[in-house]
């Protein structure tokens, strides 16, 4: 029996209006909205549904924004009969499936998402850090990349997201180098992200220390469905293990290939990309051509899934 895998999105894939077709078309995603609001005592949903970007796409309202974005696009999955076999979460993502599979409540969940955001955007100065993403780097150079790039300062992978394209992290001009020695490497494209922080690399430990806090001030249980972390890209079941995972996500890697080669080894055969936009179908085609993807994040997407 084919088994399905659902995937949640993490920051890069918001738009203003996102949310907002689900919202109108279900009152059970409609509802998800309502509980984000009184959750976070201001007018989340008015953010997703109407922007303006710019405010959107502070960290702080960006991913609380993104986690009720994926669990009202799960709850309409689930009305309709439609749930995983495994699930996963890109970064942010992570929240996101273990709100879905029970180990974590949603408020609570909306509340730490919005604390992280604060957290990662207050660990380094504006400025400081920054992104890259480096495109088609020929195989084994990144190591001696990095460490040549360093020189004193922290440069580092931060998301292994395809075959063809990783994303580096750290401080401004040790990015900069990287960026500079990988394209004398052969690699095809380095392109600056526009992030406001530089996100999973030890820049991020104070973040990490604050979340660890804050973490611990809410109950995990373990889990409906699998879920393959970030940290490790291995198979969790208990609330314990979810807790550590969201706390050793913060400065470590995003190993998302290896966690979509560990789901396809495990017979999921479909994937479900639940939340804003379609990124990480987009990855999944560059891991491997024969996986095949579909998205929902909005309302005329049901009619497409059996499609």
């Amino acid at each position: 029996m084919m088994k399905t895998a659902f995937l949640f999105p993490g920051q890069g894939s918001q738009y203003a209006g996102m949310g907002k077709s689900l919202a109108d078309a279900f009152p059970v995603a409609r509802q998800v909205f309502e509980e984000a609001d009184e959750a976070l005592g201001f007018a989340l949903s008015k953010l997703c549904f109407e922007g303006p970007e710019a405010n959107l796409k502070l960290t702080e309202n960006t991913q609380p924004a993104l986690v009720t974005v994926s669990v009202a696009a799960f709850r309409v999955l689930e009305q309709n009969g439609r749930t995983p076999d495994y699930v996963a979460g890109h970064s942010l993502g992570e929240y996101s499936a273990l709100v879905v599979s029970g180990a974590l409540g949603f408020a609570d969940a909306v509340r730490l998402v919005r604390k992280r955001g604060r957290f990662m955007q207050e660990a380094v100065p504006a400025g400081v850090g920054a992104m890259a993403a480096l495109l088609k780097l020929p195989a084994g150079a990144l190591d001696k990349i990095l460490e040549e790039a360093a020189q004193g300062e922290v440069v580092s992978a931060a998301n292994f997201n395809s075959p063809d394209q990783t994303v580096i992290s750290g401080h401004k001009g040790a990015v900069e180098r990287a960026m500079d020695l990988a394209k004398a490497a052969g690699a095809k494209r380095a392109v600056p992200l526009p992030v406001s922080a530089p996100f999973h690399c030890s820049l991020m430990k104070p973040a990490q220390q604050h979340m660890g806090a804050e973490l611990d001030t809410v109950s995990f249980s373990d889990l409906r469905w699998p879920l393959v972390n970030n940290w490790q890209a291995r198979e969790i079941r208990t609330g314990s293990e979810a807790r550590q995972g969201l706390f050793e996500q913060i400065p470590n890697p995003v190993r998302w290939v290896d966690t979509i080669r560990y789901l396809a080894s495990q017979c999921s055969g479909k994937f479900v990309e639940v939340g804003a936009g379609g990124v990480l179908t987009g990855l999944l085609r560059n891991i491997d051509p024969r996986l095949k993807g579909v998205k929902f994040g909005e309302a005329a997407d049901l009619e497409k899934l059996d499609a």
